[in-house]
């Protein structure tokens, strides 16, 4: 599957050898979720990849949604680039595409960054999201404000109704959602299971560095165990009063985290 990426130049730092840093996204979101810190940031050191997932954005739509299948979606991507090894940075659900890349596909892994999840298996939170996405018909709107007020019936809160409707997209006079969303719920129970290791179930020995929203309630100090099981080089960071969303809620300590760990 060719998926869509948006590319940044590396724009300083021209001492450095040639890097490359590809991010992915969480559930519902897009490339376009880190377009300030992948252009204005992470770009002066690496020439960034932010990537949208299959059934998600710009890339195309598949019936099939493993963790294995993303997984080989970005490795080939990376073909096509010519990126024989790069790091690799994911939020929440693209994290745990990251971590499935790390363990089928470790050659190709220079650093791994994993935002705000854990290889374990999670409480089905984004179920009534996905209901409520599921009720709403965006093709009978002719106007975003009154989609916007019929997820309020469903989701009270005007961040998280924000953040979903960045995934509407024009169509003619009305509008279509861009995400595949009858196969991202077919396959959620996957994507909120947990990882497992590889047929030899082999550890990633790359250095690896876990940022954990420490009010987010996903990751913490308890999870190391199961985490260094498969990544027995990982380190955990905890970013404190901060959720899920580490990248968004506090960007400055986030690529201070991340751009520490990838420049030493």
């Amino acid at each position: 599957m060719k998926l869509f990426a948006q590319i940044s130049e590396r724009s300083t730092d021209p001492d450095r050898p040639s890097a490359d840093l590809i991010i992915l996204h969480g559930l519902l979101g897009a490339s376009g979720n880190w377009r300030t810190l992948s252009r204005n940031v992470f770009s002066r050191h690496f020439r960034t990849i932010a990537v949208d997932l299959r059934n998600h954005g710009r890339s195309p739509h598949s019936d099939e949604m493993t963790y294995a299948a993303m997984a080989d979606d970005v490795v080939k991507l990376m073909d096509r680039m010519e990126i024989e090894r790069a790091h690799i940075l994911g939020h929440s659900m693209g994290g745990k595409v990251a971590m499935t890349l790390a363990l089928e596909n470790e050659s190709r892994v220079d650093r791994l960054v994993v935002a705000d999840i854990a290889p374990k298996a999670y409480a089905p939170d984004h179920a009534g999201i996905l209901k409520a996405l599921g009720a709403v018909d965006p093709s009978a709107f002719t106007d975003r404000a009154d989609i916007d007020k019929a997820l309020a019936a469903h989701i009270p809160s005007a961040a998280v109704r924000q953040f979903l409707m960045k995934n509407l997209d024009r169509d003619g006079d009305s509008y279509r959602w861009k995400m595949n969303l009858p196969a991202i719920t077919a396959a959620y129970d996957h994507i909120r299971g947990a990882l497992s290791s590889p047929g030899d179930g082999a550890p990633c020995m790359r250095p690896a560095l876990f940022i954990a929203g420490g009010a987010s309630g996903y990751v913490d100090a308890s999870d190391m165990p199961r985490i260094k099981t498969q990544f027995p080089e990982a380190r955990l960071e905890t970013l404190p009063g901060v959720g899920h969303w580490v990248h968004a809620e506090a960007p400055d300590a986030f690529s201070k985290a991340v751009l520490s760990f990838l420049l030493t």
